[in-house]
Formats: C-alpha cells, sequence, structure tokens
C-alpha cells in the first residue's frame, strides 16, 4: 500500500504504462500473425513498422525487433 504521494503517483503512472504497453504488444503481435497468414510485402512492411514502434517505446528490445523481424523474413521467404 503506497504511504507517500510518490508512490501514489508512481502505482497511477504504472497502471496508464502497463495498459499502454499492453496494447503496443498486442498490435505488434497482431501484426507478425498477420503477416504470416496473408503472405504479401503490404502486411510484412506493417509488421516491421509494429516492431520498430515497439522496440522505439522500449516495450520490446531493438535486438528483440531485430530478431523477430529476421524470423518473420525467414518463414516468408520462397525457397527455389
Amino acid at each position: 500500500m503506497p504511504i507517500t504521494k510518490s508512490a501514489k503517483k508512481k502505482v497511477r503512472v504504472d497502471l496508464t504504462r502497463t495498459e499502454v504497453n499492453y496494447r503496443v504488444r498486442r498490435s505488434y503481435k497482431t501484426a507478425v500473425k498477420e503477416a504470416l497468414e496473408k503472405k504479401d510485402a503490404e502486411s510484412l512492411t506493417k509488421a516491421y513498422s509494429k516492431l520498430d514502434m515497439a522496440a522505439k517505446r522500449n516495450v520490446i528490445h531493438r535486438n528483440k525487433a531485430d530478431r523477430l523481424k529476421s524470423r518473420l523474413a525467414k518463414k516468408l521467404v520462397v525457397k527455389s
């Protein structure tokens, strides 16, 4: 239970940040799933954009975003 004024504010801020981070996380996960289903350039670009935005907002680490983009590209490459 927070007692000081700053601790109470921290609880409020944490709740807000948690909600925002959840939305960003759902957004990039949905975009990645959509890219895997559609397998077209437009949805791939959208997924890349969502991953970059999540990394920019520090929801995920930039290396994780790069790793996910790399794995996504490998899955969508047509083997000849």
